[in-house]
């Protein structure tokens, strides 16, 4: 400093060595450079004489001592010798509590307080994976009546406003966080850990981006040239199975044959143009989680389904007091058709309930498709006001298979005509199942169980769901509902569907709750059901142990259990036959539903169409093909 002129420069350390040693050191080539012995804490000069306050590392190394009070000593010197306007300057690692400490003494006597994160840009395997920060906290006349916080990014990048002390240190931590990971990233692979990012707006602060590495395996042949890779997710489309879960991803990183992809996100309410600026927008970012060993000058290819973003609009925003955040969103699929969606933004790579929208004009033309290419960046030709879902057309697999395991029943069979199903089902969503089988099922009647309040509004309002004298909904517990029924007595049901999500991450079982599958509730549920019933449980399980465990007390509790898998999904579709006791014609193993049956079903769906704009599109024969005992 003393060499770029400035030449008012006073130097104080408590090491009376020091001193003498830079003093002897600097008395030729800078003969008004002083060093003083002096102890920072409790110094002899005068108040507001500097105009600023440089300090190296002193912050770290005191706020250890005496929890903390040293340190607060001297940044009470620190505030007494700066005049008005004046600033400290602090280089620090920010571990938490010395930013805590220092933020929170200078918010308490009206500074503004900013810091500059300055990244390491050596790669090399000996640079230091922590970032440095430069604390600069600015003196005023008179206290600010509100705090003043900033982050930003580098020397002169654009501050950020945050809103306090715990925002900061969140800020920090981050910014740490993805020093550690990019360090790690730019030394190694490893297939097995799927890190991922949010990168936010510059000016707003708001998510808009978000970044997951899939590495390949170690053993894997990956062409030369294919080190690095950038996979755009169109909009819409990052809660599909193959980008929004691990193992789908893992299956478009081998199929892309990259030594490492890095997968984007694109997030809600955020404005994108088009696929060029998207790419200049992450180019600079995702360089820097290149693998190792790849050549500085090597191009990195952008890759997307069709080239294009996708498209979306979020309809509906609000929050649950039960599920939390959610949004309604509408979406392009790759398919060219709209969907509509209901997700819970705790769990936003998880869509909760979906239905196909359709224009009224065609409506009563369904299955034609245009043979036109659609512009996926273009907003659709058609307002999403005047849509309405399609009730004949389910999204989930799951529901669909649940709807082919009424063959079971033998409903649409002619000794079965007049017969009435009654069905019981726990878990509403937007109520796309239960809709169907009001809808397209002769003789059923339906009660719903729903415990959140906000999602039955959702389904009326955003999803076409319409209650009737054949379609109830009973707001409650669903594990309540089935304890007070087998209680009363006397009613017994055909069909009870469990399509109900756990809200508890720490268990690897997604669906149902874990209490809707205990020994116990599970006796409950087929005492319910009639002597032909049938139980139909949607199971999301990773854990292959807890699954196996559901399994065998499902098999210990009904006679009969047939299971199908969704392809490309965890989901499997249990379904499970009460069945009252065992007679020669039946001790053997269970048939599978024939094709006779999945025939007269698909027929008596089509056949209850009266009054509808559009029939069921559903194959019930395909369904059961992959049907098996369990």
């Amino acid at each position: 400093m003393y060499d770029v002129g400035y030449k008012r420069l006073t130097n104080i350390d408590i090491s009376e060595t020091v001193v003498t040693h830079m003093n002897q050191r600097n008395a030729e080539r800078r003969p008004n450079l002083t060093f003083q012995q002096v102890d920072a804490t409790q110094t002899h000069y005068e108040d507001a004489l500097y105009q600023a306050c440089l300090d190296k590392g002193t912050l770290d190394a005191m706020a250890s001592e005496e929890d903390g009070a040293l340190a607060r000593r001297m940044l009470a010197e620190v505030a007494r010798v700066l005049c008005v306007g004046g600033r400290y300057l602090c280089v620090t690692l920010s571990q938490e509590s010395v930013v805590k400490l220092a933020v929170e003494h200078f918010v308490s006597l009206g500074w503004a307080v900013r810091f500059h994160c300055l990244q390491e840009a050596e790669n090399s395997e000996d640079s230091f994976a922590l970032p440095v920060f430069i604390l600069v906290c600015t003196k005023f006349r008179q206290p600010m009546p509100v705090p003043i916080l900033e982050m930003c990014l580098g020397e002169e990048g654009t501050p950020s406003r945050l809103a306090g002390v715990a925002e900061l240190l969140s800020a920090v931590r981050e910014l740490q966080s993805y020093s550690v990971l990019r360090k790690r990233l730019r030394t190694r692979t490893d297939a097995s850990s799927n890190p991922s990012l949010t990168l936010c707006h510059v000016k707003t602060g708001q998510p808009r981006y978000t970044l997951t590495v899939q590495d390949c395996a170690q053993n894997a042949r990956v062409p030369r040239g294919n080190d690095f890779g950038v996979f755009i997710v169109p909009q819409g489309k990052e809660s599909d199975w193959q980008y929004g879960s691990s193992e789908g991803r893992s299956q478009l990183a081998a199929s892309a044959n990259f030594k490492r992809l890095v997968i984007v996100a694109m997030h809600r309410d955020q404005l994108y143009t088009d696929m060029q600026a998207v790419q200049a927008e992450l180019s600079q970012m995702v360089m820097e989680l290149a693998p190792p060993g790849m050549p500085d000058n090597q191009q990195v290819p952008f890759l997307s389904v069709g080239g294009e973003l996708g498209w979306r609009e979020v309809i509906s925003r609000g929050v649950s007091e039960l599920s939390g955040d959610y949004c309604v969103e509408d979406v392009r699929g790759e398919d060219g058709q709209l969907y509509r969606r209901l997700v819970f933004l705790s769990n936003a790579g998880l869509v909760q309930s979906e239905g196909r929208l359709i224009s009224t004009e065609a409506a009563s033309d369904q299955r034609k498709k245009s043979k036109k290419k659609v512009k996926q960046t273009a907003l659709p030709a058609a307002s999403t006001g005047s849509l309405h879902v399609d009730s004949g057309f389910l999204c989930c697999a799951h529901h669909e298979v649940m709807i082919a395991g009424l063959t079971m029943l033998g409903v649409g069979a002619q000794q079965n005509i007049d017969c009435p199903v009654s069905v019981l089902m726990v878990g509403l969503g937007g109520g796309a199942l239960a809709q169907f089988l009001r809808d397209f099922v002769p003789g059923v009647t339906v009660e719903v169980v729903e415990l959140d309040p906000v999602v039955l509004e959702l389904a009326k309002g955003y999803f076409a769901f319409r209650s009737d004298d054949r379609l109830t909904v009973t707001l409650g517990d669903g594990l309540e509902r089935i304890n007070a029924l087998e209680k009363e007595g006397g009613c017994l049901l055909d069909v009870i569907m469990f399509d109900v999500d756990s809200k508890d991450s720490t268990v690897g079982m997604s669906c149902p709750p874990s209490a809707f599958v205990e020994t116990s509730f599970l006796e409950k549920v087929r005492n319910l059901l009639t002597p032909k019933g049938v139980f139909m449980l949607n199971l999301v399980c990773r854990d292959s142990v807890l699954r196996k465990t559901v399994l065998e007390r499902l098999r210990g509790t009904f006679s009969q259990m047939f299971s199908r898998k969704i392809a490309g999904e965890v989901n499997e579709v249990l379904l499970c036959c009460r069945g009252d006791g065992a007679t020669e014609e039946n001790s053997s193993p269970p048939p599978l539903p024939s094709a006779k049956a999945a025939k007269i079903l698909q027929a008596a769906l089509c056949n209850h169409t009266a009054g509808r704009a559009s029939g069921p599109h559903i194959d019930i024969i395909d369904l059961l093909k992959d049907l098996k005992i369990a």
